[in-house]
């Protein structure tokens, strides 16, 4: 009864703390809301029309929605590269960015599951997805495996972080022997739910052009660049405009995590295009309609090549040491790299498996607006979500937000 009580209070001060801020505060939220209606509208154009009023087809099956998907899955898995320096190995310098990025991952996990809701074309259609009362398909499906992994990391970064941050609030320590287990788990977790969400991609033997041994690994190597360059991102952003410190250490530590992954990314990159152009195949032909286009089809060639750059420009800048430590070349080379790895791992990777057809037939594809605007209201409903579960945990952790019967005690 008593914790119940804390829970209530907590849940009271929750609200309190997100519902007052400055007037920059107040215009953000007001931006998400504003943004997250145009995308709740957009959604109930696709309800009402279905699937046919965005720009997937018959022939390009997975668009927007599966790309970004595909992505905030490494942005969730990326919260790794802090809960295990700072749980396991003890490193008191990622401290302070560790409930962060565990706020990150779970509104990434949230946004993966819209993305997944929308791709579907409708929550009607979840029933399938749930154990026993769908055609669940346990355990030949990599789907299934999918739907598994995503939820059960989802509840371990909710779970480990509201633990921590309830203790917090009632001006106690954590107690290690109950989180340590679970931040153990997650260490592996976050690992799977990328290899799993790879060898979706991988076990479908008629797209050539992701069945390829690497997509694993690569996978977790752009995970770990694209997702610690948001979460320097956001940091520098909290550092800013909130109360809560965050050590030039902290952000230095984490660029190096990224440095050394997007150089594995590129490594990568570069054995992949080897192994498709060197002695070349017709399964290149997808690669090649991405790099070069096809029969005059190039609607992806600015992209992949911008990405290419983006991706190149900001590795060559986080390798060398006097350019990494200084923090707005730093800042500037962390969202060139996020916007990089967003394009390649996106529309770079999803699309091009669908061209050319099985009958060689080259459809291209472009997103609708209906598409585009309900991709930003779950980017929205993401970024809402983060900076609501950021204020709260900022507020604890700052020890403004405190349970007032310990006070009365």
């Amino acid at each position: 009864m008593g914790r119940f009580k804390v829970f209530k209070s907590l849940v009271r001060d929750s609200l309190d703390i997100t519902t007052h801020g400055s007037k920059k505060y107040h215009f953000w939220m007001g931006f998400l809301t504003l943004v997250m209606l145009v995308g709740m509208y957009c959604y109930f154009l696709q309800l009402e029309e279905g699937l046919a009023i965005t720009g997937m087809t018959d022939r390009v099956s997975w668009g927007l929605y599966i790309a970004n998907f595909t992505f905030l899955v490494g942005v969730a898995a990326a919260a790794v590269m802090l809960v295990m320096p700072t749980y396991v190995l003890k490193d008191i310098d990622f401290k302070q960015a560790v409930l962060i990025g565990e706020g990150l991952a779970v509104a990434a996990l949230i946004m993966c599951l819209a993305f997944v809701v929308a791709d579907m074309g409708g929550p009607s259609r979840l029933w399938h997805m749930l154990p026993v009362i769908g055609v669940f398909n346990f355990p030949n499906s990599m789907l299934t495996w999918d739907v598994l992994v995503l939820n059960g990391y989802l509840f371990l970064n909710l779970s480990i972080p509201f633990y921590i941050l309830f203790r917090h609030y009632q001006g106690k320590e954590a107690n290690p022997k109950v989180y340590i287990p679970g931040a153990l788990l997650s260490v592996f977790w976050a690992v799977a739910i990328h290899l799993v969400t790879a060898f979706l991609y991988q076990g479908l033997q008629a797209r050539p052009f992701w069945n390829n041994a690497l997509l694993g690994p690569r996978f977790l190597a752009s995970a770990f660049a694209a997702g610690p360059a948001l979460i320097i991102l956001v940091l520098a952003l909290i550092r800013k405009f909130t109360p809560f410190v965050i050590q030039d250490t902290t952000l230095k530590k984490i660029a190096m995590v990224v440095t050394v992954a997007a150089q594995i990314n590129l490594i990568m990159l570069i054995s992949e295009l080897f192994k498709e152009f060197y002695a070349p195949t017709h399964h290149s032909e997808s690669a090649y309609y991405l790099f070069f286009g096809l029969d005059g089809k190039t609607a992806l060639l600015p992209w992949i090549w911008t990405a290419i750059a983006l991706n190149v420009l900001a590795t060559v800048i986080l390798t060398f040491h006097k350019l990494r430590n200084n923090f707005n070349i730093l800042f500037f080379a962390c969202g060139m790299l996020f916007v990089g790895i967003w394009i390649e791992k996106g529309f770079g990777l999803i699309v091009p498996g669908f061209i050319p057809g099985p009958y060689g037939k080259i459809a291209e594809y472009t997103p609708t607006w209906v598409e585009i605007g309900v991709t930003l209201g779950i980017w929205a409903m993401g970024a809402f979500i983060f900076t609501l579960l950021a204020k709260t945990a900022i507020g604890i952790e700052t020890k403004s937000l405190r349970y007032k019967g310990n006070a009365k005690a």
